[in-house]
This record gives C-alpha cells, structure tokens and sequence, in this order.
C-alpha cells in the first residue's frame, strides 16, 4: 500500500465518520424504560413509609412507631445466602441485645413473604424471633435507596427515630455481629433502655 493510498483510506474514513456524526440518530425500536434515579437518603431526612407484610403474618407501617420507639430496618440482598443467613442467626442468638432498647428492629429484603426461598421459610429455618419484611414489589427498597442494578437490595441498616427521622443508616454491616452492633449502634444513638 502506498502513501497515498494510506492517505487517501484515511480521508474517506475520517469523511464517513464525520457524516455519521451529523446523522440524527435512529429511535430506539423497544427501549426499555428508565430506572427510577437512585435515592440518597441522609440524616435528618424523613424516613420514606413504609407498609409490609412480614414474616410472622402480620403487616408492619412505619407510621405504627411515630411518637412511640425507634425503628431498625436491616436490608439484606437475598434470603438464604450465605451473608444473610449469617446476619439473620446473629439477630436471632443475640436479639437480647437489641431489645434491651425501645425499638422495632426488621430484617427486609425484596424476597417474597411464602415460597420455599421466602421471608417466611428464612425466619422458621434460622429461629428468628423477630420479623423480616417482604418488598416483591422493590418499591420500598427503592424509595430507601437500596436497590441494586441486580434487583437486589443492598445490605444497609437504617436506624429511624421515633420522630421518623434517620439517625444513621450503616453502609458497612457485618453480618456475623449485626446483633452486637446494632445493640453498639442504639446505645451510641441514645435510644432509651426498656
């Protein structure tokens, strides 16, 4: 190839690039719509609302607690994994720990409530004595900013005020002492004793 063909490849390529760029561009056929814009929920922010259906049978709102106790809502990504069924066998060995304090402490997922792999088959299978929240909708998940690209929701712990505001929300949980740190969080946070 000679140099100026090399040339002249270059001129004819750089030209067809160009005339595409000024091209408007095609409408996407079947574009799959947007996902929602990621939330960023702080301290001091109202906590969003929430009512959900647990894995005890009963249905638990947020607005239930307003005036009355703090809340504790611990997200986790899937039940029955291997980082869930730890966080789930710490809160139900040491749950003492956490209710010591006036608080409404919930493990939640988007996981269904029934279902071999639900909230409700989680809780029988690792003794837990406390309640684990079902989101199948992922609308509550992603109004606390914890849905992840995957569908999952992000491991995050939200403490809530009896105001109904956030006064911390853990982005760096432990499973193997979730107990023990919630317990260490409450305490820190000034939540009364019962």
């Amino acid at each position: 190839m000679t140099a100026r063909s090399v040339a002249s490849t270059f001129v004819l390529s750089f030209a067809a690039s160009a005339a595409l760029a000024q091209a408007p561009a095609a409408p996407a056929a079947a574009a799959a719509p947007a996902a929602p814009a990621a939330v960023e929920l702080k301290v001091g922010d109202v906590a969003p609302p929430f009512k959900l259906q647990a894995s005890d049978g009963k249905t638990y709102s947020l607005a239930d607690y307003k005036g009355k106790s703090a809340v504790v809502v611990a997200w986790f990504p899937k039940a029955f994994t291997q980082g869930c069924t730890i966080e789930c066998k710490s809160l139900a060995e040491h749950g003492d720990l956490v209710k010591a304090y006036k608080v409404a402490y919930f493990m939640a997922s988007v996981d269904p409530v029934e279902g071999e792999q639900g909230n409700k088959a989680f809780a029988e299978t690792h003794k837990a004595d406390f309640p684990l929240l079902s989101d199948p909708t992922k609308e509550v998940a992603a109004a606390y900013g914890v849905l992840s690209p995957r569908g999952f929701s992000s491991r995050w712990t939200f403490y809530i005020g009896a105001d109904g505001r956030i006064t911390y929300i853990e982005k760096a949980v432990k499973p193997a002492t979730s107990a023990e740190d919630m317990a260490a969080k409450l305490a820190e946070l000034g939540t009364p004793k019962k």
